[in-house]
Parts: C-alpha cells; sequence; structure tokens
C-alpha cells in the first residue's frame, strides 16, 4: 500500500504530464542540480519512496520518477551519510563531519535553523502597565554558547525534530545560579507534554564556571524540545545566566549531508564523526582539513581559534606574584612569573619587563595542628597530640582530648585538602592558571585568562566528629567554619561562598559585591555529612576574553573547620572521666549533661536551662531560658509550651496558646515585581513545641524530586526546619512553569529569648507604631526569636517580634498579619514584625470575668443568673455556673418584721418630739415669769422680799427651774424625778438687791 505523498507525488506527475504538450518545448530538461531527493512517510507495511523535489517549481520538467527507498529503520554509520541517488551510505570527506543517526549543534555565531526562542507573556501587574516588557527577552547566541536571559521573563528556546527511532538528546550547560529557574521538557505533535521524570526536567545547579551534561531519551515520533529559564526574584542583583552548547540529537534515520568542521576546528581524515580543535598558535576557517600556524614573532591565537590576533606589548597585567615553598633552610621569596600562555611582547616601545624576585625571608610558622621539625615541611600532629605550630607536638594532659579541625592562618603553600582551579564561562578550564594563589598571611584570587573567569578554591571535609563527651547530644551544631575575608575591586566583582553537601547539589550560601572591608563570617553545620566548601570570584559578570581588572582581588586571611573528622589539633579541651577510681578514660556525658572542671564528671544543667554548644566546659554553658520559656529534656533549646502568666498589681493574667495549633502560616501579597511578576511570601510560625514540632520550609526550584513526607520533615536539600522560616511562592499561572515554584528559603529564628507583655527584650524592640493599638484591657503578649546565622547585610542575624493579641472577634485559629507599611514583614530586612489575633489568645477565664443576676421575687421563688463581663476577653478555664431557682417566703417575713419596726420607731421618735417641744415651751414661759418677778419692787414696806404666797400659781410648780444652764442632762434628770414629791429643786436667782430668795 502506498503513502500518501506517494499517491500525492503520482498525481503531481501525471498532472505533470498532461501538460507536457503545451508547455514542455518551451522548458528545458532537469538537471542533478535542479532538484533534492527527500523520502516519504513510511507506510503501514514499513516502506517508503524516494520522489525528487524541484528546488524551484515549474523551473524545469523531466524531474526522476519515484522509486523504492530504503527501510524505514536503516541508518548509516558515524562518519556516514546517505547518498540519495544511490541510496548508499558515503563517507564525509575531510574537513565535515556525520554522526550518522543523529545530529548536533556546536557553532552558535547564530541561532541555528530550526531552533526559535519564545518570551511568555507575564502575569501583569493589576494596573496592566507591563505588557511589553518581555519582548527584548530571549535566548542570545555567543559564538561557542547559548546564553539566557537575565531578568524575570520566561523564556523557551524550542526546537522541533522527527525521530524515525527511539533516540536521546544530550547537551552541556552551566546553571550556577538560583536566582533564575530552569527546566528541560519535551512535548509530542499534540502539545501534550511527555512523561518525565522531575530530576530529568528539572536541572541541577552546577558550580561557577563547571559544565555539566545532560541527556534525556526521546520516543519515535515529532519530539518538541524546550529550554525553558526565568527569574525568581532578583531585585537589584545581577542573575548569572544560564548557558548551553553542544546540543547532540540521536535518533534520527539518517543524514543525507555532511556538516562542515566550524572555524577553530578540522577533521583530517574522510569518515570522521566529529572535529577537532586547532592547537594554540593555530587557526582554520568554515570547514577546515587542516590548520594553518600563526606567525609567533608578532601574532597569537588561543586553542580552537578562527583567526590569529596581534600580540600587545607586556604590561602589567601579563605577570603575577607568588610564593616560593620554603628551602632546607626555612626560608621563601617573592618570585613573579608570566600568565601563561604569554601572548605579550618585550622589548618593544611601551612594554614593561618582568619584576625581578624579592629577597629571601623566613617561611612563616607551620599553621596549628602541624610541626615542621627544622625541615622545610610542616606535616600534622600524630593523633591524640597537639601543637600551635611553633613549638612540637605534645600529648594532651589527664583529663582533656584533642579537638580537631583545620585552623589555616598561615599561607606557604596551599593544604593538601584544598585544591584551586580557574574556569572560564565558554571554555571551561583556563589554560592551566590556578585560581588562588599563597601569599604568607593570606590566600588571593589569581590572575585569569579574562576578567569573567570563576577562581575558584575548594575545601572538602569527609564528615564531622564532635568531642567524646558531647558525641551523645542531640546536636543542633556539628561543626562550623569560619573564615576572615576582604575584598578590593573596581568592577563589579563578587564573591561567592558555596557548599554542596553529600554531592547532590552546590548552593550559595552567601555572597559579597564589589569592595568590603577586611571581616569575618561564620556558617554552621547542622546536618553531620560530607561536605565541600567552594569559594568562587569573579571580577565581573559581564563576557570579556581580555584582562582590564587584573588589580581586582579577593583575600582570605583564615579558614578554621571545627569537628572535622580528618583534622588535626591545636588544642585540648576538657573532658569528662569515667567514674571508676584512677580512671583517666574520656566518656561521653548524657544529653544535656556539662562537664564539672572541678570534678570531671558529667553534671546535668539545671531545670529551664539549655546547653550552649561550642562552649568552654563549665556551669556557664547552661543558658537560662528567657521569660517564658522552658528548655526540652536534653536541655538543647528553650521553647515555649504554650503557657503564659502576667501579673499585674493584684490580677493575673493565665494564658494558654495551645489552640492557636502547632504551626501558623501566611501568604501576603500578591506582590509584582517591575516585570509583572507575581509572587507571595509564605511565612510558617512554630508557636510552641520543641525539635518535633517545628515549621519547616522548602525549596523546590531545585529540587523538585523530593518526596512530600520528605519535604514535611525537612529532609530536602534546601530545607530549612525552624521556629519561623520564609519562602518565596511563584504561582504557575501566568509563568509558563507547570508548577508553583518556592524558592529562596531562609531561616528568620532559631532561637526563642521568651516572651513578655514589655515591648523589648535581650535587644529585640517591638515598634508599637507597626500596628493599631488597641483598647482592650487584656495586655498583648510579645514572643522574641533571633536567628544566629549573620548575612553580608545583618551582622547581628536576624531576629522576629510575634505579637500575640486577644480578639473575641476572631476564630481560635486566628488570623496573622504584617505590617501595612512594611508588607513583606520587615522594612529593613533584618527585624520582623508579626500580629496573631485570635480568640485563643485570650487569657484563661476566671471568676472575675463574670457576674450574678438576681431576678425578681415571682410566686414565692427568684431566679439568680450567671453572665459574662462584655465584651469577654478570655477564653477557657471556669464556666459559668448553671442557673439556681431559690424560695424567697422566709425574706418577705422579715422584711415585714423590718418594715414594722421601722415604722413604730418613726412614731415614738415623733412622739418624744412633740413632748420635749412642749415640755421646753413650758420651762420658757416658766423662766421669763421669774425674770420679771425678780425686778419688780415689792409693794409692802419693810419686806426683803416678795415670796409667792401659797397656792398662787400652782399649775406653774409642777416643775422647777434652776437658772444656771443647765445641761441637757440635767434637764432629763430633773424630768426623770418629776414624780417624786418629796424631793425639790433649789433655784438661786440674783436680785438687784444681791438678796437670794430660798424656797425649801
Amino acid at each position: 500500500m502506498r503513502s500518501l505523498a506517494w499517491v500525492m507525488a503520482s498525481c503531481a506527475l501525471f498532472v505533470g504530464a498532461l501538460g507536457l504538450t503545451d508547455g514542455a518545448k518551451g522548458q528545458r530538461q532537469c538537471s542533478e542540480t535542479d532538484y533534492y531527493y527527500e523520502y516519504t512517510e513510511c507506510d503501514s507495511t514499513g516502506s517508503r519512496w524516494r520522489v525528487a523535489i524541484p528546488h524551484s517549481p515549474g523551473a524545469c520538467v523531466g524531474l526522476p520518477e519515484p522509486v523504492r527507498g530504503t527501510e524505514c529503520t536503516f541508518s548509516c554509520d558515524s562518519g556516514e551519510f546517505l547518498e540519495m541517488s544511490a541510496q548508499e551510505c558515503t563517507k564525509c570527506a575531510a574537513g565535515s563531519y556525520s554522526l550518522g543517526s543523529g545530529i548536533r549543534f556546536d557553532q552558535w555565531d547564530s541561532m541555528p535553523a530550526g531552533f526559535s526562542s519564545l518570551a511568555t507573556a507575564l502575569e501583569n501587574s493589576p494596573n496592566g502597565d507591563n505588557k511589553l516588557t518581555c519582548n527584548s527577552s530571549s535566548w542570545v547566541p555567543q559564538g561557542n554558547y547559548l546564553e539566557s536571559n537575565r531578568d524575570e521573563c520566561t523564556v523557551s528556546l524550542i526546537y522541533a525534530v522527527h525521530l524515525k527511532k527511539q533516540g536521546s538528546v544530550t547537551f552541556d550547560y552551566q546553571y550556577p545560579d538560583n536566582n533564575l529557574l530552569f527546566e528541560f521538557f519535551i512535548q509530542n505533535d499534540q502539545c501534550q507534554e511527555m512523561d518525565q521524570a522531575a530530576d530529568t526536567k528539572w536541572l541541577k545547579l552546577t558550580n561557577h564556571g563547571e559544565w555539566a551534561t545532560h541527556t534525556v531519551n526521546l520516543k519515535s515520533g515529532t519530539n518538541i524540545l524546550y529550554w525553558r529559564t526565568g527569574g525568581v526574584l532578583m531585585g537589584t542583583k545581577v542573575v548569572k545566566p544560564v548557558l548551553v552548547k553542544n546540543v547532540q540529537i540521536e535518533g534520527v534515520a539518517y543524514t543525507s549531508v555532511c556538516f562542515p568542521c566550524k572555524p577553530g576546528t578540522f577533521s583530517r581524515f574522510p569518515g570522521s564523526s566529529s572535529c577537532e580543535l586547532c592547537p594554540r598558535d593555530t587557526f582554520s576557517g568554515h570547514g577546515a582539513s587542516s590548520c594553518t600556524a600563526c606567525d609567533t614573532t608578532s601574532q597569537y591565537a588561543a586553542e580552537g581559534s578562527a583567526m590569529c590576533k596581534n600580540r600587545p606589548p607586556c604590561s602589567g597585567k601579563d605577570f603575577f606574584q607568588l610564593h616560593t615553598a620554603c628551602d632546607h633552610e626555612g626560608k621563601t621569596q617573592v618570585i613573579y612569573k608570566w600568565v601563561e600562555p604569554k601572548i605579550c611582547l618585550e622589548g618593544v616601545s611601551g612594554a614593561e619587563s618582568l619584576p625581578p624576585s624579592g629577597d629571601r625571608e623566613p617561611c612563616p610558622p607551620c599553621n596549628p595542628g602541624f610541626y615542621n621539625n627544622d625541615t622545610a615541611t610542616c606535616s600534622p600532629c600524630p593523633p591524640g597530640t597537639y601543637s600551635d605550630g611553633k613549638k612540637p607536638c605534645k600529648p594532651c594532659p589527664a583529663g582533656t582530648e584533642p579537638t580537631l579541625g583545620y585552623e589555616y592562618k598561615w599561607w606557604n603553600v596551599l593544604p593538601t585538602n584544598m585544591k584551586t582551579s580557574c574556569f572560564n564561562v565558554g571554555n571551561s578550564k583556563c589554560d592551566s592558571m590556578n585560581g588562588w594563589e599563597v601569599a604568607g598571611d593570606h590566600i588571593q584570587s589569581g590572575a585569569g585568562s579574562s576578567d569573567n573567569d570563576y577562581l575558584i578554591l575548594n575545601i572538602h571535609v569527609p564528615g564531622f566528629k564532635l568531642p567524646t563527651s558531647v558525641s551523645t547530644h542531640t546536636a543542633t551544631e556539628f561543626g562550623r567554619i569560619t573564615f576572615e575575608f576582604e575584598t578590593m575591586c573596581t568592577a563589579d566583582c563578587e564573591l561567592y561562598f558555596m557548599m554542596d553537601v553529600n554531592r547532590k547539589s552546590t548552593t550559595v550560601v552567601e555572597s559579597w559585591e564589589r569592595t568590603k572591608t577586611r571581616q569575618s563570617y561564620t556558617h554552621v553545620m547542622t546536618k553531620n555529612a560530607p561536605v565541600s566548601f567552594t569559594w568562587a570570584f569573579q571580577r565581573t559578570n559581564q563576557p570579556s576574553d581580555v584582562r582590564r581588572f587584573i588589580n581586582d582581588v579577593a583575600r582570605i586571611y583564615s579558614i578554621t573547620v571545627t569537628n572535622a573528622v580528618d583534622g588535626v589539633s591545636s588544642e585540648c579541651r576538657a573532658c569528662a572521666l569515667s567514674a571508676q577510681p584512677s580512671s583517666s578514660t574520656c566518656v561521653p556525658c548524657p544529653p544535656g549533661h556539662y562537664i564539672d572542671p572541678h570534678s570531671s564528671q558529667c553534671t546535668e544543667c539545671p531545670p529551664n536551662t539549655h546547653l550552649v554548644s561550642h562552649s568552654t566546659p563549665g556551669p556557664d554553658a547552661c543558658r537560662t531560658c528567657g521569660p517564658g520559656s522552658r528548655s526540652d529534656k536534653d536541655h538543647s533549646l528553650c521553647y515555649s509550651d504554650c503557657h503564659f502568666t502576667y501579673t499585674d498589681g493584684n490580677v493575673t493574667f493565665t494564658y494558654d496558646f495551645s489552640s492557636l495549633g502547632p504551626v501558623g502560616s501566611l501568604m501576603n501579597g500578591p506582590s509584582f515585581t517591575s516585570k509583572g511578576t507575581k509572587y507571595f511570601h509564605q511565612f510558617n510560625i512554630s508557636l510552641c513545641g520543641g525539635q518535633g514540632q517545628l515549621a519547616v520550609c522548602q525549596d523546590n526550584v531545585t529540587d523538585l524530586s523530593v518526596t512530600d513526607s520528605q519535604r514535611e520533615k525537612g529532609e530536602g536539600a534546601n530545607s530549612v526546619k525552624t521556629f519561623i522560616c520564609q519562602s518565596t511562592i511563584i504561582p504557575a499561572s501566568g509563568r509558563g512553569f507547570h508548577t508553583a515554584l518556592t524558592s529562596q528559603s531562609i531561616n528568620l529564628a532559631d532561637t526563642f529569648l521568651g516572651a513578655s507583655v514589655e515591648p523589648s527584650l535581650n535587644g529585640i524592640q517591638a515598634d508599637p507604631e507597626m500596628f493599631p493599638q488597641t483598647s482592650q484591657k487584656v495586655p498583648d503578649v510579645n514572643f522574641f526569636y533571633r536567628s544566629l546565622e549573620k548575612t553580608a547585610s545583618c551582622d547581628m542575624g536576624r531576629s522576629v517580634v510575634l505579637t500575640l493579641r486577644c480578639n473575641p472577634q476572631k476564630s481560635t485559629k486566628g488570623e496573622l498579619t504584617v505590617p501595612s507599611k512594611c508588607p513583606a514583614g520587615t522594612c529593613n530586612g533584618c527585624t520582623f514584625y508579626f500580629l496573631w489575633e485570635s480568640s485563643g489568645a485570650c487569657p484563661t477565664c476566671t471568676e472575675r470575668d463574670y457576674h450574678r443576676i438576681e431576678g425578681a421575687c415571682k410566686r414565692g421563688h427568684q431566679d439568680l443568673l450567671y453572665v459574662w463581663t462584655e465584651p469577654k476577653l478570655c477564653m477557657g478555664g471556669v464556666t459559668l455556673p448553671e442557673k439556681r431557682t431559690l424560695p424567697c417566703e422566709g425574706m418577705d417575713f422579715w422584711l415585714r418584721v423590718g418594715t414594722g419596726l421601722g415604722a413604730f420607731t418613726a412614731v415614738l421618735l415623733v412622739s418624744l418630739t412633740c413632748y420635749f417641744w412642749k415640755k421646753n415651751k413650758r420651762l420658757e414661759y416658766k423662766y421669763s415669769r421669774l425674770v420679771m418677778s425678780a425686778n419688780k419692787e415689792c409693794e409692802m414696806p419693810g419686806a426683803d422680799s416678795c415670796a409667792v404666797m401659797e397656792g398662787e400659781n400652782e399649775a406653774d410648780m409642777e416643775d422647777e427651774v434652776v437658772y444656771s444652764k443647765p445641761s441637757l442632762l440635767g434637764k432629763l434628770k430633773a424630768i426623770a424625778s418629776k414624780g417624786n414629791g418629796e424631793s425639790y429643786e433649789n433655784v438661786q436667782l440674783s436680785s438687784s438687791n444681791s438678796k437670794a430668795l430660798v424656797w425649801s
């Protein structure tokens, strides 16, 4: 059964034959240069046909008729191509090559045919102002490689290939910066993505300047290859682009042509499967079978050059200095050497000469843990001994053990566990140049072959070994690396400090741009695994093949690694001794125990203290936990148990935060970059609990193969497990990527300092202006955290203030917010603020939080109700007493009795008042009569006085009056004696005659 293409070709020939009668007279016959051969699609039997296709349809007549082609599974060997006229495999001529059943792209002066670069429209900001910002973003050919975009735009490099059989695609790449996403995936002709494992889709990071090779299997049929990049969140930081070169695809059935060798390469013999680079000081053009030598007296050419260049006069950029190794006399000197390969000319106008060597000087001492025994070589001290580098090795005293590690502060020769190299961005290694050079009291970056070379210094640590006495501790620190450095630059230089754990992928721990003063940096290892620490220095990020900034330099003065398993000992530390008499064997202490320096025994830390690692033995190694915190059973850290108590005067507030849950999450945003990329910041917060309840943030950009269970446990290569951590979330929508991405996971808080209602603790200040103040009477509780990891911008590490606020209108879980004026949670990048409003943050209810209401007495009964004081500002604790109903009869009886007594008392008081008022009026009347009588003259002569006659005014004599201003008590006594007729009062009145009238 013939294929569809064969039917169409036959139809075309038939139509052409019909037209020969009219137009053949005016057309010429086709020659071999007027057409080319192609195969039709394979039919169901695996057959195909060879047809002739004219270069210009209608220009000639007499095309060869279709003939049966080779089998669909037919292919040629490497170095051969299928000659379509004879349908036989033929060797490629010299100056060209063939892969047989594959194709290769290794020349990138321009974008090869079939490749395209497509920028994906970003999800723009709500204002829609950035719709065209990605039009200029693309993959750029750079000669030997392709370079990706350096911005946030998502750009795809696309190539479609049709395979007759199963094959593969292989390419070399550089991917040094995880601020740029890089994925490789495959689609079929239906635009459906092929099944692909995560480790083949998301490419691993590479060391700076190093090339990695990636291979993916392809299925037969149409395969559309995608290399896709896109920035995460760069800000103002310069991003290292992704580089791709040497793309090779296997699985095509045949190649009908051979590929010419690119300039700078050649193939010497016919039937070559690849081209060789031209040696140094030679060059070649396109499709060369040999290389042409340069005139080395005035010209030079690097390996693989397409042309010769003129040699410039020698200058200070063409030589460098180094220190020689110590000789047998213990002397060293500075010598100068030409940068290799030497390309400059001496003895010409303006050329500089190589400076003479310096004087011989004494070698620096050995590093701690080494000795030289009057030789030129420093040797490590034997196990169990130590040395400061200046004295012979000595055994550790009884009750001590050697500390293992490295301490490099003198640089006469490169230590044996260190390696240095130089990588050029496009040409791999830098022509036998050393990346770093020893210089006595420091080690510094070397010359390099160009300014954008990566100068690499690497130290490998096979693992860590804790001292014997602390080997059983629940260690949060297995070791640490500390180095002192400085950079002096005039260009955009950058120094990287990187780490590769278990040889999985290299990640940048910290980096420093441009000039930095001499300073120290420390990184703590929280995993006991083999690790490689790498320093990479690049003078400029811009493409360059010359040296203009040779004086830009990075210097490292000292490097210290503690607890290295293969380290040497520079000192001895106290250890715990066995309890057996006269024993000198060091024994491990149980977790949470320190070494008593007096007894050399293990002593447990006091309650609510934590054991500080990397500290001297003794009681001071146990640090007291902050307010509102407690230590775990191993005394490894302090944490909150979700309970807090605060006393204000005679009022005590008790809080229970356990209802808030083990881990709280907050995703703020969305935010948009200048390019329109949408992103969120997610914060995971572990409020309470110890090691088992810490928050985990996972970076899945370069490690999508990690399982969910591993990610939850914080076991990924780029996971962060701590009290509070932050991740950057980029949603899949609008970016062209097929999954939401989490990146840039950082540790915000690995130490809990304590909880307090005060606004500050241990130098961390809560800013009251960050959040609106509350009018509630319940105080806010501030949780204070700190991260001990120093960064380039935070010398003291990061700190966090988490404010818990009682809000009965919120749910138990509540709501986490960040300050409105600092939507990222921080305004300076070092101090973070969070507000957690929740009803679960209210204090525990007590009896003072409710009151009693007494109902009216109805039908002899009365209700007693208990209600919460509004607004209710408490949670849990005591419950409201139930409603009570009591009889009220006894109360009515006593109420009537009381009312009667009150009425009787009121009547009595009124009666007494009236009685005394009446008596008082009578007394006043009698008194006035007596006064008037005393002032009259008696009519009877001779009488000395006037007397009251018997029976006169008897009614007025009922009471006796004494004019002597009697007191109220006297009046009452007089009234009391009124009824006694046998006793009377005597009243003495003074008269004008000074005579007294006495009645008895």
